[in-house]
Formats: structure tokens, C-alpha cells, sequence
């Protein structure tokens, strides 16, 4: 049986605005295995992006708990949070947030600045290793400007690999593509899936979340369903019935 990577038990959080209290989530639990591919889907206000907030350790619960690779969140300070959050947990976002004066292969070996213990001759080698993973092995040295935003996406994607985190986290990850720079995004992290990494993925768009294994909805900071995807996407060949055009 595949470990849990992420428990959640009894999560709730409120946020105070003047004297109105507002349940962003009430008493979600949510456990995800070690080799999933999971969206999370949801309605503006349902709850999904505060919930990818304290699964991310961007947030804290205001009571419940939750485990991340079998260690409990609401035990560590601050430094531990960040020091935990950059080890295990990769972050992929809708805007790319890459560092527009640096080369994708300096955005990419970010990250590893945080960790001491790697020196700059394997940080740049994991760097590279990453891009080659995402199919950039000829684009290390652009700047982003000089990247299309599938190749954007794509050393994002790279940038969170660079630690092997336990499960990467995306956010709306295919927001700002089109159709078909989406399915290239979507088959490379399917193939990443494939090769045993687990994937938390946010979308409020249903044809994206059929590329996923499972599906969970979210609705006034309640799961109202979860389901496992039958009948899979399979973005490799849903690109094959597209309008050939030059990969980006």
C-alpha cells in the first residue's frame, strides 16, 4: 500500500474581517497518496486556494491538523516551515513567476541557494538535469523574455523538480495558456505522474482536471465530492488531433 504524502484531519480556517468572521474551510480531511495526481476544483470562494495555502505551508490552519510526509505541520516554527517547504514541496504557479533578469537556468537553480549543503557545481548540474526533464535543454540560457509562456511554464515545472520534492504543488498552472500549449504543459506533468511524482493540482476548469487520477470539489470550505477520473485524458494524444503548429 502507497504512504499518505499529505493527511489533513478536522481542517478548519477563519479569517476576521472587522467584526465579520468569514469559514474559508470547515473541518475539511483530505488524504493523498504517494503517486497521485490530484485537482482540486472549486467556484471563487469555495475554499481550494486557502486550502493549496496551508497544504503549501503559506498558511496555518486555525485548528486541525496536518501531516506532510508524515510530519506534523502545526509543531514547527516559522524557520522549520520554510526550511520544510523548500526540501519537500515544489511550487508551480499561473504566472510563471520566474525572475525576468535572470536565465532560465538561474531561475531554476533558486531554489538550491536555500539549501548549504550543495555547492554551485551540482546546484548547475541539477539545474540542467531539470530543464533536460522538460524538454529545454536548448533554451537554459534565455531569459524569460525570450521564452514563450509554454517554455515560461516549463522551467517553472523544472524550478519545482530541482529539490525532488514529495508532491508538487500547481495553481491554475494552465491559466494563461492556450489550448494547445495547455495539453503540452498537461502531457509533460502526466509523464512526470507516470514516473512516480505526486501532484496537487488547482483548476476550476473541468476538461483540465480529466487529465488527473482524481478529482476532489470544494464548496463553501466543504469537499462536497471526491471521484476518480475513469475514462483519463491522455494529453499525448489529444495533441495529435490539434492543428499542427511549432511546439512551444
Amino acid at each position: 500500500m502507497k504512504k499518505a504524502i499529505i493527511e489533513v484531519k478536522a481542517l478548519k480556517k477563519d479569517f476576521y474581517v472587522g467584526e465579520i468572521t468569514v469559514h474559508a474551510l470547515r473541518g475539511v480531511d483530505l488524504e493523498i497518496k504517494e503517486g497521485e495526481f490530484v485537482a482540486i476544483m472549486g467556484t471563487s470562494g469555495s475554499g481550494k486556494s486557502t486550502m493549496l495555502n496551508i497544504l503549501g505551508c503559506l498558511d496555518k490552519p486555525t485548528s486541525g491538523s496536518y501531516f506532510l510526509d508524515g510530519i506534523s505541520m502545526g509543531e514547527l516554527s516559522k524557520n522549520e516551515l520554510a526550511n520544510l517547504r523548500n526540501i519537500k514541496l515544489g511550487f508551480v504557479f499561473q504566472s510563471y513567476n520566474l525572475l525576468s533578469r535572470t536565465t532560465a537556468l538561474e531561475n531554476v537553480e533558486l531554489p538550491l541557494f536555500y539549501n548549504s549543503k550543495i555547492r554551485s557545481k551540482e546546484r548547475r548540474e541539477r539545474a540542467e538535469a531539470a530543464l533536460e526533464a522538460v524538454g529545454l535543454a536548448d533554451r537554459m540560457h534565455h531569459m524569460p523574455n525570450q521564452l514563450s509562456g509554454g517554455q515560461q511554464q516549463r522551467v517553472a515545472i523544472a524550478r519545482s523538480l530541482v529539490n525532488d520534492p514529495v508532491v508538487i504543488l500547481a495553481d491554475e498552472a494552465t491559466g494563461n495558456l492556450d489550448t494547445r500549449t495547455s495539453f503540452e504543459i498537461m502531457a509533460l506533468l502526466q509523464d512526470l505522474n507516470q514516473k512516480g511524482k505526486t501532484i496537487v493540482f488547482v483548476t476550476h476548469e473541468a476538461d483540465i482536471a480529466k487529465f488527473m487520477t482524481r478529482q476532489i470539489v470544494f464548496r463553501d470550505g466543504h469537499i462536497i465530492r471526491e471521484e476518480l477520473v475513469t475514462n483519463r485524458n491522455n494529453a499525448v494524444e489529444l495533441l495529435k488531433t490539434l492543428p499542427i503548429e511549432e511546439s512551444v
